[in-house]
């Protein structure tokens, strides 16, 4: 799958840190960016995430909202988000997608089809 300008992108159900969610509907009528990491604890993806959190502000003013994903267990997510605020300064008060069964990630091609069926073993490259 591919998505070009204009597409709607796929919907899902999905546990977050929040709560589950279903991605339509937590859109909403405003806009949405869905952005992934790797694996929880990586250094770049911790000060990325923590770049995003500082900037939530101004993603709001634009009716913008801020959603992450990662093939880790939401569990692994909130213990996370205290390291990001230590090493970045900034709470992340935005839903972190858990995809431990990969759904998510091969729905919008993110891992290919035989990439298994869990998360568990998995390393970030």
């Amino acid at each position: 799958m591919s998505l070009r300008i204009n597409d709607i992108a796929p919907d899902f159900t999905a546990e977050t840190t929040q709560g589950t969610i279903k991605f339509h509907d937590w859109i909403g009528d405003g806009w949405a960016i869905l952005f992934s990491h790797p694996k929880n604890f990586t250094p770049v993806c911790t000060t990325e995430l923590g770049t995003m959190a500082g900037l939530e502000g101004e993603f709001k003013k634009r009716n913008v909202k801020i959603i992450g994903i990662s093939v880790d267990p939401v569990e692994s997510h909130g213990k996370w988000q205290d390291d990001i605020k230590t090493a970045t300064g900034h709470s992340v008060n935005y839903p972190l997608i858990g995809d431990k069964n990969l759904k998510v990630a091969k729905l919008y091609d993110m891992l290919p089809g035989g990439a298994g069926e869990t998360s568990e073993g998995r390393t970030p490259a």
